[in-house]
């Protein structure tokens, strides 16, 4: 998947989309996606700017992000107006190695169960092959009111 159909999956843009292509989707059960971490990130103008690191909270989105398009396939449906996708917990987060500009994140996600619009995922993000982040993370999609 491009970055024009995640385009039309998520609800993020600029300066938070953090998924830059989808490799592979096993409809339902996995994913694995990229982000590209560049120098022009705007979080590495004060995260640190004497040796820059990806934040590790942007790590977790971008996992977050990830298991949002594997919930959506698994729907067979987008982000819509009516509908919103937040998390609802994080459990067992490990930051392993920092992730530094000009590294490739690769995003794994595994969904463990969905149910009445909640869902739960193992996550882990890599860069060449080291674990940078793992996490279960939580999901759930709402209608907005």
């Amino acid at each position: 998947m491009d970055i024009y159909k995640i385009l039309t999956k998520l609800p993020h843009r600029y300066p938070f989309l953090l998924v830059d292509r989808v490799l592979a989707i096993d409809k339902a059960k996995t994913i694995k996606a990229l982000k590209n971490v560049t120098i022009n990130e705007p979080f590495f103008q004060g995260h640190f700017p004497h040796r820059p690191v990806m934040p590790g909270v942007l790590m977790l989105e971008a996992l977050a992000q990830a298991a949002a398009l594997l919930a959506f396939d698994a729907m067979d449906s987008g982000a819509t107006d009516d509908m919103v996708y937040y998390f609802a917990g994080m459990e067992g987060v490990r930051f392993k190695r920092p992730v530094e500009p000009g590294d490739q994140l690769i995003l794994d996600v595994e969904l463990l169960r969905m149910k009445a619009g909640i869902f739960k995922f193992k996550t882990s993000a890599s860069v060449d092959g080291a674990l940078a982040v793992e996490a279960e993370l939580t999901c759930a999609m709402r209608k907005i009111a």
